[in-house]
């Protein structure tokens, strides 16, 4: 956390010299205008493109492999499957209904099968429970 807020202080002050900077040359008669707004824009675009390398490599984390071996020991069925990996995402029982086709309460009965079969008392633990069986 310290390092973050010491780079964007960083850059805070390093822009501010560098309007400073365009100002004075522009004052002066140095420089014209369209000169200061494209370095400006260099340092802008420099920025965003380091800015968008961290993020990516962050979100690079390596991607586990589903153990299709732990769904079929747990006796998931494939709907059941189809309704976790829809739970995990973050939808409701009626918005995976409509996405499947299936009635509110068929989407129901398959949730409390999977609370059931993954030992969870609630849709966020069977979720957690599944990412540490890697099923998901």
């Amino acid at each position: 956390m310290k390092k973050t807020i010491l780079v964007f202080s960083l850059l805070i002050v390093a822009l501010l010299l560098l309007f400073q900077f365009g100002k004075y040359t522009f004052i002066t008669g140095e420089t014209q205008i369209e000169y200061i707004m494209a370095v400006i824009a260099i340092v802008f675009l420099v920025i965003g493109l380091f800015i968008n390398k961290k993020t990516q490599k962050q979100q690079s984390v390596a991607k586990r492999e589903i153990d299709l071996e732990k769904v079929k020991e747990l006796e998931i069925t494939n709907r059941e499957y189809e309704v976790l990996k829809h739970i995990s995402s973050g939808l409701s029982n009626k918005e995976i209904a409509e996405k499947l086709f299936l009635s509110e309460s068929t989407i129901k009965t398959h949730v409390s099968n999977l609370l059931v079969k993954l030992n969870a008392k609630r849709r966020t633990q069977a979720i957690q429970v599944a990412q540490d069986h890697q099923i998901i």
